[in-house]
Formats: structure tokens, sequence, C-alpha cells
């Protein structure tokens, strides 16, 4: 029973925490008042992975877990369109990465470009980029092998996802949610995206019944 509690106790800790991982600037309302089309660019990868792996091939797995992202990005907020959740549209990724590519702008170089520019290449408000960094390739699923306690504590660090939203005319951020990664974050990248971004809905600041809270008195 002490065991329950402690673990009942700690999972409480560990959301409360979550929600401190949530950044939003003060002047959201004001930047974000005429968005309606936001792009969601490929994540800036860095692994660390334990087997040996000559540098050209990493770069490539990076690259694959950064369009694994912004894929499973894609996947959640088209859920959520569908049911029509948010304020804003988003970019077809496809397309997203066919005009990135037709302005020779490569997943090797996009970190060279401002967010303006990005938003002005790609014809849209703002900007949903982020950071990834991993000692497994997340795309292929998390180890399967792990004790109860290790699910209870959230042992097994794989690395931290951190998502932010820039607005395309000022470049300013206006919105970020971290997250470390553990084996109770999803079993792949779809998974820690749609369980990441379920506990971030309230706090998201394109929820449509987030901004009917805001406007209550």
């Amino acid at each position: 029973m002490r065991t329950l509690l402690l673990a009942i106790a700690l999972l409480i800790s560990l959301g409360a925490h979550a929600q401190k991982d949530i950044y939003e600037s003060d002047k959201f309302d004001l930047l974000s008042k005429n968005h309606k089309l936001l792009a969601i660019i490929p994540f800036f990868t860095y692994l660390d992975l334990e087997e040996s792996v000559a540098r050209p091939e990493l770069k490539k797995l990076e690259e694959k877990e950064g369009h694994a992202v912004q894929e499973a990005l894609e996947t959640y907020f088209g859920r959520g369109r569908k049911r029509k959740k948010f304020t804003v549209d988003f970019q077809n990724t496809d397309n997203t990465n066919a005009i990135l590519a037709q302005n020779n702008i490569t997943y090797e170089n996009i970190d060279t470009y401002t967010i303006r520019e990005l938003s002005k290449y790609l014809g849209v408000d703002g900007i949903i980029s982020g950071n990834l960094d991993l000692n497994i390739l997340l795309s292929e699923g998390v180890p399967s092998e792990f004790s109860f306690m290790d699910y209870i504590l959230g042992d097994a660090n794989y690395g931290s996802i951190g998502i932010k939203i820039s607005d395309g005319d000022t470049g300013k951020l206006l919105w970020k949610y971290e997250q470390e990664i553990t084996k109770k974050s999803g079993r792949n990248t779809t998974d820690l995206i749609d369980k990441m971004m379920k506990k971030a809905t309230r706090k998201f600041p394109y929820d449509k019944e987030r901004l009917k809270d805001r406007r209550q008195p």
C-alpha cells in the first residue's frame, strides 16, 4: 500500500512538473490575432547512440527522426482539425517540404534561415519547430524490456523534446513545450507526440476550448 501511494504521489509530481515546462509569451494574443495557417518543419535532431555509427549515416538517421516528429505532429493536428478543434489550419507537410526543396532549403541548412524567412517562403503566419535529443531511434520504437517500477517511475531516460511556435512576421517565440522522453512517454514517435500534446491540450494556444476560457470574465 505504501509503495502504491508513493507511486501515485510521484505521478502527480511528474504531471505538475510537465505543466511547468510550458512557456507562453505575454504577447501571444497580440502577435497571433491574425494567424490562420502554420507550417510544421522537420525538427532539429541530435543523436547520441550507444553503437558506433559513421557520421554520414548518423546525419541520415537524425534527419529521419526529425521528419518523423514533423509527420507525427501533422497526424495529431489533422485529427483535431477534423473536429474543428483549433483556431488555425496547418500546412500539409508534403507541401511544406516541397516548397523548402524548391528554394534549396534542406535539412542540413534550414537552421541558417530565420523564422521570418521561412514563413515568407512557405506563405504561412507562423512556424512550428523544435529540437529532439535522443539516445535511441524513437521512430523505430522504444525498447520493450522494462520492469513494473520502471513504468511507474518513468525510468530510462531516452532524451528530450522541445516544441516551439514562432510568429512569422516578427520571428518571436510565442509558445514552447519541453518534455523528457522515457518509457512512459510513448512507444514510438507518433505515440509520444499524441500523449505529449494531449497533456498540453488546455495549454495549447490555438485550442478553441482554451480560447473560450480566456475570454470568460
